[in-house]
């Protein structure tokens, strides 16, 4: 039953996304992914796609990616409140 909803739930998400969005799939460590989840379930302004998101996007600019969008998600990330993990 988790499963269908989970599953719903991400189906109504990916209708929402505009069409400049692309899907990833990637393996991660388990420390990567039991540390993510634990982080995504403490704090409720999060979810996985953020976290990515931002992840990614604080790599690019810190390694010397100067496109205006990435910058924008970089900034918004840095200045966006979450409880201490």
């Amino acid at each position: 039953m988790d499963q269908i909803i989970q599953s719903n739930l991400n189906n109504m998400k990916l209708q929402n996304c505009s069409s400049n969005k692309v899907s990833l799939e990637t393996e991660l460590s388990e420390t990567l992914y039991n540390t993510m989840k634990d982080f995504v379930l403490s704090n409720p302004t999060w979810d996985q796609y953020k976290l990515i998101n931002s992840a990614l996007a604080t790599f690019l600019v810190q390694n010397g990616c100067t496109d205006d969008s990435v910058s924008e998600i970089y900034l918004n990330q840095l200045f966006t409140p979450s409880k201490s993990f």
